[in-house]
């Protein structure tokens, strides 16, 4: 299936999904960090026709992504008119919950909360717009090295660009028209003060990943399997405890 075929078939099922809960019209609340696959999914929502509320939340954020973020927002509300779009600061709050904690100071931990504490101002705005979350993870990162504490997705409702490859996100982007700064941007999840890379973090390549994850004879695959086995709990349901019926 082209870019073209695959725009218009997500964005159907995100109408359709929408149109299948028990509220209607729903409104669709995604968080907009300045990278590709926040950008894509924005403008998939968008192309719905359903109200579309974009958030920016930046918390330490580096210059130059939030200036990204702040251009796709400008291009959203430029081409689509069901689009709201907003910017949230969020720095003193995280600041406050650093103070707090700081008798379990913790880097990676401090960087997963800032992805939760966007996600809780996601479903705050949700709960107060008839909305639903929508996710940004694409399938190598959900499904491929479990690799999705991203901008806002510690918890989500929908998940539209879940089958697609890093790959298929570039090329819709460049389909839909996102600017080329977004497309030629670095992947990186904004969750650390030193601004590091998704690649850098991983150390293989979205396209070396996805070579991987299809050819188990490629010369990256065990570097794939060593950073996606630790992962593979982020992959399955929750676990739950049944209890026996006497």
């Amino acid at each position: 299936m082209n870019s073209d075929k695959k725009i218009t078939y997500i964005s159907n099922w995100i109408k359709e999904y929408a149109k299948s809960l028990p509220f209607s019209p729903p409104s669709l609340i995604i968080g907009v960090s300045g990278g590709i696959d926040s950008a894509v999914t924005s403008a998939l929502c968008a192309k719905t026709g359903l109200k579309t509320i974009t958030v920016s939340m930046p918390i330490k954020q580096n210059p130059s992504q939030h200036d990204l973020s702040l251009k796709h927002l400008k291009w959203l509300k430029d081409s689509f008119a069901n689009v709201e779009t907003m910017t949230i600061e969020l720095d003193e709050v995280f600041k406050s919950f650093e103070l707090t904690m700081t008798n379990f100071d913790d880097k990676l931990a401090f960087a997963n909360s800032r992805s939760r504490l966007r996600m809780v101002t996601l479903y705050q705005i949700a709960q107060s717009n008839n909305g639903i979350v929508v996710g940004t993870g694409n399938k190598v990162e959900d499904f491929g090295v479990g690799f999705y504490t991203k901008y806002g997705d510690g918890g989500v409702d929908i998940s539209p660009i879940a089958d697609c490859t890093k790959t298929d996100v570039w090329n819709m982007g460049k389909s839909l028209g996102v600017i080329n700064e977004i497309i030629e941007a670095a992947p990186t999840d904004g969750l650390w003060d030193d601004s590091r890379n998704d690649e850098s973090q991983l150390g293989l390549t979205y396209e070396q990943i996805e070579q991987a994850m299809n050819d188990s004879k490629s010369k990256y695959y065990d570097k794939y399997i060593k950073i996606r086995e630790p992962n593979l709990h982020k992959m399955k349901p929750i676990p739950v405890c049944m209890i026996p019926k006497d």
